[in-house]
């Protein structure tokens, strides 16, 4: 079963670079490409998507598929857990959560 768990984990505050992480996120979740994926925001993203609404439109069909998790220590530094909350994503220390994913053989992709 190696190989068939991804993480996506988007980190970026560049844009473009973060969409495609999202859609690739949303697509494989959407279309079963994999047996399981799991998505964190980590990072700058997480003050991206926070603040930016069209970012906000273009991240909002994940959620028909899963709740992304962003980190707390993140957000709770640049003072945007609250915003992410309210845009319905979970907010949580990530750390150990990543590294036991990747224990179980999940594979990282970072954006």
């Amino acid at each position: 079963m190696m190989g068939k768990k991804v993480l996506v984990i988007i980190s970026t505050a560049e844009r473009e670079k973060a969409l495609v992480g999202v859609m690739y996120a949303t697509n494989a979740l959407k279309n079963k490409w994999l047996e399981d994926v799991k998505v964190f925001f980590f990072g700058p993203f997480e003050k991206l998507v926070a603040e930016d609404k069209e970012i906000q439109a273009i991240v909002a069909p994940l959620l028909e598929y899963q709740t992304p998790v962003a980190c707390m220590f993140i957000s709770d530094r640049d003072n945007v857990s609250a915003s992410l909350h309210t845009l319905g994503y979970d907010v949580s220390y990530i750390g150990s959560e990543i590294s036991a994913y990747i224990e179980e053989g999940y594979i990282p992709m970072v954006f």
